[in-house]
């Protein structure tokens, strides 16, 4: 795929969003060695609809490639940004999480870090798949379990599929972000919920979940919106 080390300049299919990111202030986590790897996509019409991005694109981005424990875990590593297009974004890319994923030797690189997501990212091929399982963008509503079965289906491993959630008025959530998860050895695994979702009311997580995201509801329709 690439010819050599030296001569590679990486470019990846980033939604670039310079808001939440970058804002962040700098705390460096403790190092504990990460168990799972989690390859995370976002949906541009979606994302940027509560963040300003840089990128008009019709098909899912990759956000990052992050370890399951750790944050910041090394502030001297030097980021080496003459390899990297998208170069500020992915130097805190690498600062928060690549730097925890080097704990693995397949990781301990720049290079390998985001060479690896780019090859999970091209290896899942999630606007494929969604394809063909009739799951496209548009005005039509979908239930979630129509999502979460079509990807269980073809991956064999549960995702983390996340929405923006609706309003009190509305009727609808929004699709915006798609986990998909693997172990040290780079291969699918189950992704965790963070909460059990049957055990949440309609009214409850119109409360609690009623802006930005996090796991879809499965009670509630799910919007796929298109483009343009």
């Amino acid at each position: 795929m690439f010819a050599t080390r030296s001569a590679m300049r990486l470019h990846f299919p980033l939604l670039v969003c310079l808001t939440a990111a970058l804002s962040s202030a700098v705390v460096a986590s403790p190092i504990n060695l990460w168990t799972k790897l989690i390859l995370t996509q976002q949906w541009p019409k979606t994302f940027c609809s509560m963040e300003p991005c840089l990128l008009n694109v019709s098909y899912w981005t990759l956000h990052g490639l992050w370890p399951d424990k750790g944050e910041f875990c090394n502030s001297s590593w030097h980021f080496n940004s003459s390899e990297i297009e998208k170069k500020k974004i992915m130097k805190y890319e690498w600062s928060k999480h690549g730097t925890c994923a080097a704990e693995a030797a397949s990781l301990n690189s720049q290079h390998k870090y985001f060479s690896k997501a780019l090859e999970l990212y091209q290896k899942v091929d999630l606007n494929s798949m969604l394809q063909k399982a009739n799951i496209i963008p548009s005005d039509k509503y979908y239930t979630f379990s129509d999502i979460e079965q079509a990807m269980e289906n073809f991956y064999g491993v549960k995702p983390k599929i996340q929405c923006v959630h609706p309003s009190m008025n509305s009727e609808s959530q929004a699709l915006g972000q798609i986990e998909i998860c693997f172990d040290a050895d780079f291969t699918l695994q189950d992704c965790e919920k963070h909460f059990a979702t049957n055990t949440l009311s309609r009214g409850q997580w119109d409360q609690n979940k009623s802006s930005g995201l996090s796991v879809c509801s499965p009670d509630i329709p799910v919007y796929y919106p298109p483009t343009s």
